[in-house]
């Protein structure tokens, strides 16, 4: 599946390397089992390590290894389960995450947007032809009234800022 970060095609470093198989010398995605049971071990290369997260973990049992995860890549099962988006903002918002945040799965183009204002810089994209449309898609609307962790200003900040100003 072709991935797109923060609006524009790119190539993926990582390798997503199955429990049983030996780790190559490159950039990891390696299971939550793993990243749990190796973590240290994982951490101690010379590589990035990433993590594959199901939506049905609790996402903060990734604390411990927030400050050195270079990817954490949430998973979209189907179209009407939406529990990464939930996971997302708690690794955002709550646990500070600054590394890549991926969403894989079923990622579709309606839900670009609202994945991108939830806290994900990179999209694992299902159809091909999506590809050129995320650029658009991810700058359809201009305002937002609710805040998240993307960091747009919404208008009631921005007229409290001004009324402070003035």
């Amino acid at each position: 599946m072709p991935l797109v970060k923060n609006g524009k095609p790119v190539a993926d470093a990582f390798v997503a390397v199955a429990d049983e198989d030996t780790l190559p010398d490159a950039p990891v995605l390696v299971s939550a089992t793993r990243l749990l049971a190796e973590g240290e071990a994982l951490f101690a290369r010379n590589h990035p390590v990433g993590v594959i997260w199901p939506n049905d973990k609790d996402v903060l049992l990734l604390e411990p290894f927030v400050d050195r995860l270079a990817v954490v890549a949430l998973i979209f099962p189907k179209f009407r389960d939406g529990r990464a988006y939930s996971q997302a903002r708690l690794l955002r918002e709550r646990l500070g995450f600054k590394g890549e945040l991926r969403a894989t799965g079923n990622v579709l183009r309606d839900q670009f947007l609202l994945m991108v204002r939830c806290g994900f810089d990179a999209l694992e994209i299902v159809k091909e032809g999506d590809v050129a449309a995320v650029e658009k898609e991810i700058h359809s609307y201009s305002v937002f009234y609710q805040p998240t962790g993307d960091g747009r200003p919404v208008p009631l900040r921005a007229r409290l800022a001004a009324a402070r100003g003035a």
